[in-house]
C-alpha cells in the first residue's frame, strides 16, 4: 500500500493547478466538513485528533484546505484557524456561504444578499484573515436572483476581501450564467469513479481552465468499503480501493482537484499517498468502464 507516513510532501506528487490563474495548489487538497461533530453539527468527538489532521496535512504537502461557514457552524474555520494560524506561505484556504442551519443534517439554502456579506465577514474574523482566497457561494438559492447572489460576493471582491469567486452544485447553464457575471475559480460538485453525473460540468471547467472540486470523491465511503467494487484493481497495484479512486480523479483531468475529507490522520495520510500512484491511459479507461 503507498505509504504517506514516510514521504514528506507527498501531496506534491499530484501536481499544480492555477486556482484562478494566480494561486498554484496541489491537486490534493482537504475538504474540512468532516472534522466537526455528527451531523456536521457541534464540535468533533475528539477536538485533538481534529486538530492533528490539519497539522498533518499541511506537513504532507497539502496547501488548500476547502471548508464552510456551514461546517459547524463556523467550528470547521476556529478548528483551521487553532491549528494553522499564523498560516504557512502558500497555504490557500476555501469558504462557502449559502446555507442556513438550524440543527444536525439540517441545511437551508439562504442566499439574501445581505446574509452573503455578513457570513463573508464572519468567516474573515473566524478565520483571522484579510482576504478569503476562494469564497464560493454554497448553493444557488432560487428564491433570490443570482445576479444579486453574485452581486454581494463581487461587492466583497471589490473591497479587497474576496480573492476568487466558486460555485458548489452547479449545472452548466447555471456556471455559463454566473460566469456572465463575474469570472469563476472553481465548481464544486459532487463527483467519484463510480458517480459522474457533472460529467458534462466538469468538461466545460476543462475546456474554460476552471479548478473543479469533486466532493465526496469515494461516493461517500462506498468504494472505500471491504467490499469496495474496486477492491480487486485496487490489489492488483498494491494500494487501497481509496487510493485507486482518488489516483482515478487525479488522471482523470487536469482541471480535477480531489477533496477528500476525515477526522483521522490515518485516514489521512491514506488518501494523501494516493498523490503518488499512477495510473496509465489504459487503466484509467479500464476504471472508467468497470464502473460505469
Amino acid at each position: 500500500m503507498t505509504d504517506a507516513h514516510t514521504t514528506p510532501h507527498i501531496a506534491h506528487q499530484a501536481g499544480t493547478f492555477p486556482l484562478g490563474g494566480d494561486l498554484p495548489i496541489h491537486r490534493l487538497g482537504f475538504g474540512a466538513m468532516r472534522i466537526v461533530g455528527e451531523g456536521v453539527w457541534g464540535p468533533p468527538r475528539d477536538r485533538d485528533e481534529a486538530l492533528a489532521v490539519l497539522r498533518r496535512s499541511v506537513e504532507l504537502g497539502i496547501d488548500f484546505i476547502d471548508t464552510a461557514d456551514s461546517y459547524g457552524p463556523q467550528i470547521s474555520e476556529q478548528l483551521i484557524r487553532e491549528a494553522l494560524y499564523p498560516y504557512p506561505k502558500g497555504l490557500v484556504i476555501g469558504t462557502k456561504a449559502g446555507f442556513a442551519r438550524t440543527g444536525p443534517s439540517q441545511w437551508h439554502r439562504l442566499g439574501r444578499p445581505e446574509y452573503l456579506k455578513q457570513q463573508v465577514e464572519l468567516s474573515l474574523r473566524t478565520l483571522g484573515v484579510e482576504r478569503i482566497d476562494l469564497m464560493q457561494l454554497h448553493r444557488i438559492d432560487p428564491e433570490v436572483p443570482l445576479a444579486d447572489q453574485l452581486g454581494a460576493l463581487v461587492d466583497l471582491q471589490g473591497e479587497g476581501k474576496i480573492g476568487h469567486i466558486g460555485l458548489s452544485e452547479v449545472s452548466v447553464d447555471e456556471l455559463s450564467a454566473a460566469r456572465a457575471i463575474t469570472p469563476i475559480a472553481s465548481v464544486q460538485n459532487q463527483y467519484a469513479p463510480s458517480f459522474r453525473e457533472s460529467e458534462d460540468v466538469l468538461e466545460q471547467c476543462e475546456r474554460d481552465g476552471i479548478a473543479f472540486l469533486p466532493w465526496a470523491p469515494v461516493s461517500r465511503g462506498e468504494l472505500a468499503s471491504p467490499d469496495s467494487p474496486l477492491a480487486s484493481i485496487a490489489a492488483e497495484h498494491g494500494v487501497s480501493p481509496v487510493q485507486l479512486a482518488l489516483a482515478w480523479l487525479l488522471h482523470r483531468s487536469p482541471v480535477m482537484v480531489p477533496i477528500p475529507g476525515t477526522s483521522r490522520v490515518a485516514h489521512l495520510e491514506e488518501n494523501t499517498a494516493a498523490a503518488a500512484v499512477r495510473l496509465s491511459p489504459d487503466e484509467v479507461e479500464r476504471i472508467s468502464r468497470f464502473l460505469s
